[in-house]
């Protein structure tokens, strides 16, 4: 049996355990520490810079546990979104203030080649296997005694929980305040474009699940690379994509899966309950630790109660913000059509103040895949978990999840946001833009989109605990010593995300999140051939299936 934990992989390998460590603690020395800043010669007193008089100011009016927070985090923010976000291309034109334009991030072109070329490659599988799709997440296709835990429609609701969120909410409005209106049909785009993507990803995620004797299913990208390259005879490359995966999986799941949810929730509870003279202005981190109890509840009973919570609370509040948002569209009715068309004409012909028709496109992909996490290898750990026998019905079940989540939901708030006219006021960014634009038609609706948010937020708290877990898992053994480590990390850090400023916040949850995305397409695109295999071996079940189906009907009738 092929290693399952670091510390197998490293007992099966023949480098030392002292070199991975070593990468690992590099690792955090190049995020963390700050660059040594030269000393100033001579011996003239050298004029405090003004930031600094501040700081000096500063020392007689003690800093909020909040602020200290914020400060802590400042450097590793900023180090790793230049290490996640290096540039293949720089705009010769300059904004007002002297920076490039607009910037082309690799990881940009990664993802949405990854997106077309998969699209391509399965010929365009978003679109033919839709119907499938909802016939295979009612259970048509899998019987009860099939290997797993739980079924196609919990691991979907698990899945969409994680990412139906505030990537959604406050994602687009970040994405049409910096990009313009435009950007918003850009990431719908890309959205059509990722189903293809989880199709492929997900069905790797249930072909090298393994499940232990307690029935308990481990299963994701750690797996189908180590697995699934070790047949392919690349093991060696396997085990090093999947230990970056895994580190990077558990940032991620304190980053965009922690941090930027109960931060933005926060700023919506504060946004209601007073604004700057609001108790939890000053007290952020109030709110963070009564949001970390409230996971902590359901984190401890492991994937089954996540499902459960999950599969109750995703219905429950799509329901609610979808009708929030229908009832803003439907005061704008006359509206729409001439909203959707400006859209989609800012989408190729955007203000130049925005940055251009590129900068208007990168947006969107960025925020779209912050959205739906299409290629970051998030989702095939929750359908890992899936009771079936063919691990291509749930990479089909899969297509769902960014048509729900990017299609739909970001669809109706960025008309939400763009018909009322938010984006080009002072109406202030992420959820406060979201927020504001409730409220200009239903004033007192801003109170019910923070029970949206909140519910939001929650879901995908607890969805994303289960994926860091996972990779935790992977990195350190699967003993219950080490899970309730990871787990009381993970419900601190919703403190530490409650407290800290947005754009921090936002730079570190891209740059964790985005990061995976590397080790897990470089492992989709070299296991292809056996995702087209598992695909065959599942429409010739299906077909079957059908078929005995429409003969029972014809004896009956």
């Amino acid at each position: 049996m092929p290693p399952t934990s670091l510390a197998q992989m490293l007992a099966t390998s023949s480098r030392p355990t002292s070199g991975a460590l070593a990468m690992l603690i590099a690792l955090v020395l190049t995020v963390w520490v700050p660059p040594v800043k030269a000393q100033t010669t001579g011996s003239e007193p050298t004029a405090l810079p003004e930031a600094a008089a501040g700081e000096a100011e500063a020392t007689d009016h003690p800093k909020s546990l909040d602020q200290r927070i914020n400060d802590f985090m400042e450097p590793a923010t900023e180090r790793l979104f230049g290490l996640v976000f290096f540039n293949v291309y720089e705009s010769r034109r300059q904004n007002a203030e002297g920076d490039p334009l607009f910037v082309v991030p690799f990881i940009l072109v990664w993802l949405g080649g990854a997106a077309v070329f998969l699209s391509i490659y399965f010929r365009f599988p978003n679109i033919r296997f839709f119907s499938l799709a909802l016939r295979t997440v009612r259970g048509r296709y899998s019987k009860p005694d099939d290997p797993g835990e739980i079924t196609h429609f919990q691991a979907l609701s698990a899945a969409v929980a994680a990412t139906v969120g505030l990537g959604n909410i406050a994602g687009v409005a970040i994405a049409i305040g910096l990009g313009g209106p435009g950007a918003a049909f850009w990431m719908v785009l890309m959205g059509l474009l990722a189903m293809s993507v989880k199709f492929a990803e997900c069905t790797l995620g249930v072909k090298y699940r393994q499940i232990g004797k307690d029935g308990r299913v481990h299963g994701g990208p750690m797996l189908y690379l180590t697995r699934g390259l070790a047949e392919r005879g690349m093991g060696a490359l396997g085990r090093f994509l999947a230990v970056i995966f895994a580190v990077l999986c558990v940032g991620a799941a304190f980053g965009g899966g922690n941090m930027f949810q109960v931060n933005q929730a926060c700023d919506q509870l504060i946004a209601v309950t007073g604004g700057e003279g609001s108790f939890f202005s000053d007290h952020r981190w109030v709110f963070g630790t009564l949001i970390a109890v409230l996971v902590g509840a359901v984190i401890l009973g492991g994937i089954t109660r996540i499902a459960r919570v999950t599969a109750k609370l995703v219905p429950f509040m799509a329901i609610l913000y979808v009708i929030g948002c229908l009832v803003v569209l439907g005061t704008h009715f006359t509206a729409i059509p001439e909203t959707m068309v400006l859209i989609v004409r800012s989408a190729f012909a955007p203000d130049a103040a925005f940055g251009g028709l590129i900068g208007c496109l990168l947006l969107g992909i960025r925020r779209a895949v912050f959205s739906n996490e299409a290629g970051i290898g998030s989702a095939p750990i929750a359908h890992a978990a899936v009771r079936t026998r063919h691990p291509a019905s749930e990479g089909v079940v899969a297509l769902l999840e960014p048509f729900v989540d990017t299609v739909i939901i970001c669809t109706m708030t960025a008309l939400v946001i763009v018909i009322t006219g938010s984006y080009s006021g002072e109406a202030g960014d992420g959820i406060a833009m979201t927020s504001h634009s409730f409220g200009t038609v239903v004033p007192w609706f801003p109170y019910v989109l923070s029970a949206a948010v909140i519910l939001f937020a929650l879901s995908t708290l607890i969805s994303w605990s289960y994926y860091g877990q996972q990779a935790w898992k992977f990195l350190f053994g699967h003993s219950k010593r080490t899970d309730l480590i990871y787990k009381l990390v993970f419900c601190c850090v919703i403190v530490v995300g409650s407290a800290m400023e947005l754009g921090q916040v936002i730079d570190f949850s891209d740059g964790m999140l985005l990061g995976m995305c590397f080790p897990n397409l470089v492992g989709v695109f070299l296991l292809l051939p056996v995702i087209k295999k598992e695909l065959e071996k599942f429409l010739q079940h299906s077909r079957k299936v059908d078929a005995e189906i429409l003969a029972r009907r014809g004896h009956s009738g």
